[in-house]
């Protein structure tokens, strides 16, 4: 084939331009008299659960309260995340790079500069990067570490109202703490062990009151955990072992569903608690005490569940606030699964769907689930009904994903429906969240409506395997339910689509909205528009060439990807332009037209 494909000149100036359909707040309809009492409601529900855990739990709290600090430390749990030695040496010279900013101390502690951004300053006193300064396993790192834990002490001894203090950072620093003790200690007197001990005890303190207030979301599990990880490390911390077993039990029955998914529906926090637990398992064998059988089975779950995420190339799929894939953290978590299982295909309680190829070359991953609950909700998407594809290390089709932390309006645009390979109708995303109905004071980003039924269905037939999704999240303001059909040959080598649309009521009148079928497309693939539009013609690096067709018109659109590493990167949108109607049937297919090297 001898056509020219369009190559995304000039990526950095276009991923500034949120493309046709990615809009912030105009996405959106103005709220109704329904959205706004549901929002109440929540908000109520919200106050009324706080305000029970808090009286459920009056006398846990004070024991907490009034806990002296551990008298010391028996062992230090593993950091099984990778670690650099050579950032140690950066760190030693003063420079702190964290979430997208470095910041020169010039000679300063960094605790006493004003942080480029709460992220940056999450970033630092979460105390992750003690990690690399280990690695570094030299007497200045050492050394250095101890000053900067110092300087933290001092400054962020005590709780306050700043990100040092928020309980997720403080859960994420005495982990931190823990795991890093031997070079912390290493050659410290007996005046700085006593400080440390005490730093220690007040985020037990803090913890443990706020878990008793309420923590709510995946904070609380986390708490739980560096809770337990202390209870096993310490000596001297009374009844906290049982206390905080008790909790993460809890915890860990709630948010880690049958199938392995997290409540939250999001990829990325599968590896942030693998990367967790797996270091907790150890230490309580370390300790010679029994793992709890809820650790062990939510381990054991999580990891043919996180298998389900992952495309030739490595990375997840791009759903509900995963953004970049860590590599090498995705990698030092399956190191650990001990059963190699196969990627689970069918996980009805997390809400997502895996189609393969025979072979395993090609993979389809489909959101077929509804919202998580608000709670758990601050970071999802509004993309039920949304799939990637993927073939051998390339992947073809993917949604937008997350940008990083520093890009608050791109990671409103990224959880739109229009950000995703779905189906949008009128510029309208299937769920509503709370920062678009004047919320965010009370719920955050949490998502207040979306669909309230999503349906998934497989079939495998000879020579393939079909997926049907259906979900409800247009009801409300147009009448109508999404159907999508997938179809995956057992080659690998086609992929055939319908989408469709239904009165939720049948007979009721459908008004005639525009609607746009996106299917976005990854930045390393051209695109060429064939035979008068009904087709596209799409080019991997890998030297195949594969064919998007559709009796429609299909156009070639800019979009963005924001889960690159190097940040935000243009790409392109095939998307397929009509009007509502009751029974519009949309059929599409992708197939490959040229093999490697032909």
């Amino acid at each position: 084939m001898n056509v020219r494909f369009s190559d995304g000149a000039d990526p950095l100036a276009k991923a500034e331009r949120a493309p046709r359909g990615l809009g912030g707040a105009s996405s959106l309809p103005g709220a109704g008299l329904k959205d706004r009492l549901h929002v109440a409601r929540l908000v109520a529900g919200r106050a009324l659960a706080s305000g029970w855990r808090l009286a459920a739990s009056p006398v846990r709290a004070l024991k907490g309260w009034r806990q002296r600090p551990p008298e010391r430390l028996l062992i230090a749990p593993q950091d099984i995340r990778t670690s650099d030695p050579t950032l140690a040496a950066d760190i030693y010279a003063g420079y702190f790079a964290f979430a997208g900013k470095i910041v020169n101390a010039h000679g300063r502690s960094p605790f006493e500069l004003e942080p480029q951004s709460d992220a940056w300053a999450r970033a630092l006193s979460s105390f992750s990067w003690l990690r690399h300064l280990r690695a570094a396993d030299t007497a200045i790192s050492k050394a250095n570490a101890r000053a900067l834990v110092e300087d933290f002490l001092t400054v962020y001894g005590r709780p306050g109202q700043n990100p040092a203090w928020e309980p997720r950072v403080v859960a994420r620093r005495l982990i931190a703490f823990l795991s890093q003790s031997p070079i912390i200690l290493h050659g410290a007197d007996r005046a700085f062990y006593k400080r440390f001990m005490k730093g220690i005890g007040r985020a037990q303190q803090f913890l443990e009151r706020a878990v008793a207030e309420g923590l709510s979301g995946d904070d609380r599990l986390l708490a739980a955990i560096a809770l337990t990880e202390l209870g096993l490390c310490a000596e001297g911390t009374g009844k906290l072992p049982q206390r905080a077993g008790r909790l993460l039990n809890e915890e860990l029955q709630r948010q880690i569903l049958p199938d392995g998914g997290h409540v939250s529906r999001n990829p990325r926090i599968l590896i942030d608690l693998l990367l967790d637990l797996l270091p907790l398992r150890q230490a309580y064998a370390a300790r010679g005490a029994q793992a709890p059988p809820q650790l062990l089975n939510a381990i054991d779950r999580m990891m043919p569940m996180l298998r389900l995420f992952r495309h030739g190339d490595g990375a997840l799929a791009l759903f509900n606030g995963m953004g970049v894939t860590p590599p090498e953290e995705l990698a030092t978590v399956l190191a650990y699964d001990d059963s190699r299982a196969r990627a689970l295909l069918n996980a009805p309680h997390s809400g997502y769907q895996r189609l393969e190829a025979k072979d395993g070359a090609a993979a389809l991953v489909a959101d077929a689930g509804r919202p998580p609950p608000p709670e758990f909700s601050g970071e999802a998407h509004a993309g039920c009904g949304s799939f990637e594809f993927s073939v051998g290390t390339q992947r073809l089709v993917i949604n937008c994903g997350a940008p990083d932390p520093n890009r608050a309006a791109a990671a409103e645009a990224a959880r739109m429906s229009a950000a995703h390979s779905t189906l949008v109708i009128d510029d309208t995303s299937s769920c509503r969240f709370a920062f678009h109905l004047g919320a965010r004071k009370w719920l955050g980003d949490a998502i207040v409506s979306g669909p309230r039924e999503a349906l998934a269905e497989r079939r495998e037939d000879a020579g393939s395997a079909t997926l049907a999704i259906q979900h409800d999240g247009y009801a409300p303001r147009f009448g109508l339910l999404h159907q999508r059909r997938l179809t995956l040959q057992d080659d690998g080598k086609r992929l055939d689509g319908v989408d469709r649309l239904r009165a939720a009521v049948p007979g009721d009148a459908i008004e005639a909205r525009p609607f746009a079928l996106r299917f976005h497309i990854h930045p390393n693939v051209r695109l060429k528009r064939v035979r008068d539009g009904h087709a596209v013609l799409l080019a991997p690096p890998d030297g195949t060439r594969w064919l998007f067709e559709t009796p429609w018109i299909a156009d070639v659109e800019e979009s963005i990807f924001f889960a690159a590493p190097d940040g935000p990167r243009a790409c392109a949108q095939i998307v397929i332009e009509g009007e509502t109607r009751d029974g519009l049937e949309v059929s599409w297919s992708f197939k490959l037209a040229q093999k490697r090297g032909e």
